[in-house]
């Protein structure tokens, strides 16, 4: 039998002097951690600040639930998980404008990757993860299937800009439980793992790789890891486009506002994550 989530023991490990977390939501099943979140941040001061000045009540928060019976992806692509058997979490980040928030996906990745390999670790099973523009976690301990999405919403909040970050991972799901082929989860893949060590670390990370939240020049090299790590970078891709059209040609870039950049037959072009339906290697693969 699965175990619930130990809010109060990601409470404590997170809402600490040295973390930006101001608290932890937890809901034993819940629609959609993303909407509940934009309905905090909607929310007046009051319930959830400490005073007046106090940012938006939904800054710097944390929602998660147990069983997120109305997920839902990029496109608006559902996401469903069994009860207890998933990672579900959003969160709400303020960035200075509204460039920053092409690079949120990458670096959520980013920052998910990094404690996927330091959980799994600790658990004794140090696993692989690769990164796939814009918003998936692959693992190649299970021939590259998808463990994790990522659903990025820039939102206003009293005049300024922030941004709602919605993570789903694949924890404990067996592959009878897995909707396609192409899906994995970190048991099936050798490690198991707590979801609380899991999101407490994953939120550590991505703290470190936000720009103006981790350490100073953490941004760029951020950036520069994404890039690094990122599989689809010298692949050859095969870009949907709404409509039914595509592009063809190997990806050469990931450029400064997130786009990615495929060198084609006729010439460079740079895609937005909002302006493509997938992205998949050419010819063959799960990815």
């Amino acid at each position: 039998m699965r175990d619930p989530f130990d809010s109060g023991s990601v409470s404590a490990a997170l809402v600490t002097s040295d973390r930006p977390w101001r608290g932890v939501e937890f809901h034993p099943a819940l629609g959609s951690t993303n909407t509940r979140l934009r309905e905090l941040l909607a929310t007046e001061p009051g319930a959830y600040a400490a005073g007046p000045g106090e940012p938006p009540s939904g800054l710097w928060w944390v929602v998660t639930t147990d069983h997120q019976t109305g997920g839902r992806g990029r496109l608006g692509r559902a996401w469903t998980v069994p009860d207890r058997a998933s990672l579900a979490v959003s969160v709400a980040v303020p960035v200075s404008d509204r460039t920053q928030a092409g690079w949120m996906p990458l670096l959520a990745g980013l920052a998910l990757s990094r404690a996927v390999r330091e959980v799994s670790a600790a658990a004794g099973h140090e696993l692989t993860p690769r990164l796939k523009w814009p918003n998936d976690v692959l693992l190649a301990d299970d021939g590259d299937r998808k463990v994790s999405g990522i659903l990025c919403e820039l939102v206003t909040v009293g005049g300024a800009h922030a941004v709602v970050v919605g993570t789903g991972v694949n924890v404990d799901q067996t592959r009878d439980e897995l909707p396609v082929d192409t899906a994995t989860s970190l048991v099936l893949s050798g490690a198991t793992v707590r979801r609380e060590d899991l999101l407490v670390s994953y939120l550590d990370h991505l703290v470190a790789v936000l720009p103006g939240a981790g350490p100073r020049g953490g941004a760029e090299a951020a950036r520069t890891a994404y890039r690094e790590a990122c599989s689809t970078i010298g692949a050859r891709v095969r870009v949907d486009l709404p409509g039914g059209g595509a592009a063809e040609g190997t990806a050469t870039a990931v450029d400064d506002d997130g786009a990615l950049v495929v060198s084609t037959e006729q010439a460079l072009r740079s895609f937005a994550a909002g302006d493509v339906v997938h992205v998949r290697r050419a010819g063959a693969g799960l990815a």
